[in-house]
């Protein structure tokens, strides 16, 4: 069974196809340093960060991270920026409530 991670590394996978420990491991840390890269340019939506920023960060977030769980991560990041923007709004109304 092929699983979608690109990743050359000498981590064996199970034998049914499905990322081991360390792949999941290594996926995370590189979204991380790639989201990391991210907020440093103050960009929500990857892909947006222009085209010199974050690139090796994206190469390696690219290559050891199914698609899917790419597109996942993504719009996760874009719903939790939204999210956090709406809580904030609704504690400054809150707060001029008080007044």
């Amino acid at each position: 069974m092929w699983w979608p991670f690109s990743s050359t590394s000498s981590s064996k996978k199970s034998e049914d196809g499905a990322p081991t420990r360390q792949d999941r491991q290594q996926c995370w840390d590189a979204r991380d340093t790639y989201f990391a890269c991210l907020d440093r340019a103050g960009v929500v939506k990857a892909g947006q960060e222009g085209e010199n920023a974050c690139r090796d960060e994206a190469k390696l977030y690219k290559m050891n991270c199914a698609q899917s769980w790419i597109e996942y991560f993504n719009q996760r990041r874009v719903i939790a920026d939204a999210q956090k923007q709406r809580l904030a709004q609704a504690r400054t109304q809150a707060e001029n409530a008080k007044r």
